[in-house]
């Protein structure tokens, strides 16, 4: 008798094998899909830091293909031709006449700054720029010095206030009367006496834009260098109005004329001139208020004083013995004095001293009570503070005297 198929014994249960092998594969698929999800993740950070670097890359082919290029020169236009433009390269001032395009062309005039490549060929017009040196003038934050801080100078102080600041706040003041308010103030006095401090004092009062320089800093050796720092300094001031321009040693720049021949003197005279020109030429200053200061009045070009420009010449002079004592007041009220300290016979010992002595009087003064190992300054203090101080201005003299 013959088997059926359902009679033989199977070796394996089919069923159960195969659902483990699908389990398995299920198993398999899911780790791929995970592994692929991490490549994934892998490829686009791959990417991005390749971008990265592609950037990183372009900028740098940039920065290497600018750095082989031939440098731009700066150079100033003398004279717009038929033929072209003639200009004078700067630090060697050399003269060329140089074909420009029509539409440069149209852009330049005499006086205006340009860059030129080797060949002396005019690349673009730099005239519209600013000398960033004119931007950093520019005080951003009031100085702390108010009036209060200032002894002595009460009549100069109503004047600058008079000059500088009415204007500005009040200006219709002025149109009522009829009158044009006064274009500048010059001060004028030893050193030390508080000309930089009253201008300090106007930046602090005012909400005027407030630009200081010093008048050394406008005298360079190429031509033309320090006429445009005046043109920009000037341009700043008009782009923040109401502003005020404090120049400090103007008899740097503003010295009486000479004869003389030399390129350096002929270079501070068109600086000079330049100043001039801003301060009353054709085109409308604006709200825009001069204060200048100087030690050597004695040395300063008539040009530059009579009225139009500096309708204020104001002398700031050493205190009276009344200033000394308020000084004295104002420089030591931080201080721990003792009860022997007494400020007018301080002001009647220190004859002769400029607000800048006083000052330094009173440092030194704490400085021989903190030798002491004291927190209290005594008049003692005061006093040998006093004869240490007329001794290093003698012994000052002494030297100028031996190099005169």
């Amino acid at each position: 008798m013959t088997d059926t198929v359902d009679d033989v014994e199977q070796p394996y249960d089919t069923d159960a094998s195969h659902q483990e092998k699908i389990e398995s594969l299920e198993d398999r698929i899911d780790i791929l899909d995970a592994q692929n999800e991490e490549m994934r993740d892998k490829l686009l950070d791959a990417n991005a830091e390749n971008n990265k670097y592609q950037q990183k890359l372009e900028r740098l082919n940039h920065e290497n293909k600018k750095l082989k290029q031939s440098p731009l020169f700066v150079a100033t236009v003398q004279e717009v031709a038929e033929d072209g433009v003639i200009i004078k390269q700067h630090g060697n001032n050399q003269e060329a006449l140089t074909e420009v395009t029509d539409e440069l062309r149209e852009k330049l005039e005499p006086g205006s700054r340009v860059a030129v490549n080797n060949s002396l060929s005019v690349v673009t017009d730099l005239s519209d720029e600013t000398d960033v040196r004119a931007r950093v003038m520019e005080v951003e934050e009031s100085p702390g010095v108010n009036y209060d801080d200032i002894g002595g100078l009460a009549e100069q102080m109503n004047e600058v206030r008079e000059t500088v600041e009415l204007p500005l706040e009040s200006p219709e003041m002025f149109d009522d009367v009829g009158i044009q308010p006064p274009s500048g103030v010059l001060l004028h006095g030893p050193p030390g006496t508080g000309k930089t401090m009253l201008a300090k004092a106007v930046a602090n009062q005012t909400d005027a834009t407030f630009i200081k320089m010093a008048g050394s800093e406008l005298v360079h050796k190429f031509i033309g260098e320090g006429a445009k720092l005046v043109r920009d300094l000037f341009e700043v001031a008009r782009e923040h109005e109401p502003a005020v321009i404090f120049i400090d040693e103007i008899d740097a720049i503003a010295s009486k004329r000479t004869d003389s021949k030399t390129s350096g003197d002929a270079e501070v005279q068109r600086t000079m001139m330049q100043l001039l020109s801003e301060m009353d030429g054709f085109e409308e200053r604006g709200e825009i208020r001069i204060i200048a200061a100087t030690n050597r009045f004695d040395m300063l070009d008539r040009a530059i004083l009579r009225p139009g420009r500096f309708d204020r010449l104001i002398e700031v002079p050493k205190p009276d013995a009344e200033g000394r004592e308020k000084i004295f007041a104002i420089h030591t009220q931080d201080m721990n004095l003792a009860d022997d300290v007494d400020f007018g016979d301080l002001a009647a010992n220190a004859t002769d001293a400029s607000g800048a002595d006083i000052k330094a009087v009173c440092t030194e003064a704490g400085m021989f009570a903190i030798r002491d190992d004291r927190t209290e300054v005594r008049m003692a203090d005061f006093d040998e503070a006093w004869t240490k101080i007329e001794a290093e201005d003698e012994e000052s003299d002494e030297v100028t005297k031996t190099f005169a």
